[in-house]
Parts: structure tokens; sequence; C-alpha cells
């Protein structure tokens, strides 16, 4: 696959918020042409799913700004610089919902926008939950609900959570239950 690759010319920063950096890097593509490739660095996010004795899940409502719509997600949220992303995951799940969970799985890791940023999220399975206090971020504002495996199935269907890291964790929530997944 190294015929696929492009060579890095030069990288330009252009922009610098908060966490995102956007970037700009000159290549030299395969076909020996120089192109523009612009991109976000995201300092990656763990997100969870959290189950419940009962089998239900703890999801969240929250505003996104950039969709300008409250939505239905797992909890999730960014990992802090050199921050272990297991330790993120319990971090935040306590923090956004106020659980915590006993036991933990590493499902899997997700590029969820390869197109235009580097994002990592590492996607957890949360179990044997206990309740502590929420302890939201300063601005941050969200609403915790618990959720039927299979009405989120419906609500994915439905068109209803459209949130790509809760949609994979909804599939991989669904394996699992279905015993086609250990």
């Amino acid at each position: 696959m190294k015929h696929l690759e492009e060579k890095t010319l030069s990288t330009q920063q252009v922009f610098k918020g908060r966490y995102l950096k956007v970037e700009q890097d000159e290549v030299q593509a395969p076909d020996g042409k120089v192109y523009y490739r612009e991109y976000i660095l995201h300092p990656g996010a763990a997100m969870m799913i959290p189950i419940l004795p009962n089998g239900n899940v703890v999801m969240v409502h929250q505003y996104r700004h950039a969709v300008k719509q409250v939505m239905l997600e797992f909890p999730a949220g960014k990992r802090d610089r050199g921050e272990d992303s297991l330790i993120t995951a319990k971090r935040e799940l306590a923090e956004e919902t106020g659980y915590l969970a006993n036991e933990w799985k590493l499902l899997t890791e997700i590029h969820p926008v390869i197109g235009y940023s580097n994002e990592q999220i590492d996607l957890y399975l949360a179990m044997d939950l206990s309740r502590t206090e929420q302890r939201l971020d300063q601005g941050e504002f969200l609403e915790v609900i618990e959720v039927a495996p299979k009405e989120l199935m419906t609500l994915i269907q439905q068109g209803k959570v459209t949130d790509v890291k809760t949609q994979i964790g909804a599939f991989w929530l669904d394996k699992i239950l279905r015993g086609e997944w250990n």
C-alpha cells in the first residue's frame, strides 16, 4: 500500500483553538503533483456504553452547537494531554452521568472523520455500575436518561440517533447482547 501514500513537504498551523488545531500540509501525491491537505488535530476521546443491572444503558441528551440540536448519545469525553483512554473513560462516566463502573472492557477504537481529522475514540463497555455524584464541567449541560437497547436500535432506524460514535456503540452492544461477540 506504500504506492498510495503521500509525502508531506511542509506543515503549517492555520488555526489554534482551546483544544483543536487546524493544519495544512503541502504534499506530493503518488502522481508526483503537489496538493494541499487541511485537517483537524484532535486529542482523542473515550466513549462509554454503561450497562445497568436491568439491561438498559445510560445515555445523555446534550446540545451540540455544530449541528445546532440536542443529541442522544452515549457519554463520552476528550482525553487530557498524555492521559490513557481508560482513565478518560472512568473520569467522564462519573462526571457526566454520576455513575462508576467496576468492570471495563475495551471494544474497539474508531476514527470517525478520517477525511478531515485524526480524532480517535476508544469505545468501552462499562459494567457493574454504582451511583456517585455527577460533576459536570463548567458550561456543560446534559440530561442523563436510561434507554432500553431495543429502543435505541429503533431510534437509530428512525433516524433519531445520528451521532456516529453512538450508532457504532449501539451496533456493538446489539452484537454482544445477541451473543455474537464476547
